[in-house]
């Protein structure tokens, strides 16, 4: 079945499976490109989308992707206080540092692994749902196991009056 998922698709749907994820990648019939969308078209709440926001880290142009609920905002006076001065990515940046386009970016999978900050908020539900790769490609997963999967620190970056 993997060989019908487009390429992003299919490349975090072999990260997951090489990890042991026990979930697949599910292609959505309409897109996910913002998390409202994702969420609507799963009857989920807008919280349970684990909405992925990539940085450019300005001392090095590293990417730094960060994972929050879908119903936040991301404070980037906190990211830049963890992560080092960040500022916005814009879309040529997203596709060259992660391989992912905007609206598909994928906490695994990424052609080159950038700095990973996941948000406490997501910790708030049982299952959550990230992009896989595309805009129409999701994957069902727990905070805990997107912690697994990512090894990344869980931390608070979302703005106060987001919350």
């Amino acid at each position: 079945m993997t060989d019908l998922l487009p390429e992003g698709a299919r490349r975090v749907a072999a990260t997951l499976a090489d990890r042991g994820h026990p979930h697949e990648v599910v292609l959505l019939p309409v897109t996910g490109r913002t998390a409202a969308d994702a969420a609507a078209a799963l009857g989920v709440q807008l919280g349970q989308i684990a909405k992925s926001i990539v940085f450019r880290r300005r001392g090095d142009d590293a990417a730094v992707l960060v994972v929050t609920s879908g119903d936040r905002r991301v404070d980037v006076a906190l990211v830049s206080a963890l992560a080092g001065d960040v500022g916005r990515a814009d879309a040529d940046f997203v596709k060259a540092a992660t391989g992912f386009s905007i609206g598909g970016v994928s906490p695994v999978g990424h052609t080159s692994p950038p700095v990973v900050l996941l948000d406490r908020d997501l910790f708030r539900f049982e299952e959550i749902w990230a992009a896989a790769g595309h805009p129409h490609a999701v994957f069902p997963l727990s905070p805990a196991e997107l912690r697994l999967l990512t090894g990344a620190p869980v931390v608070d970056v979302v703005e106060a009056g987001s919350q």
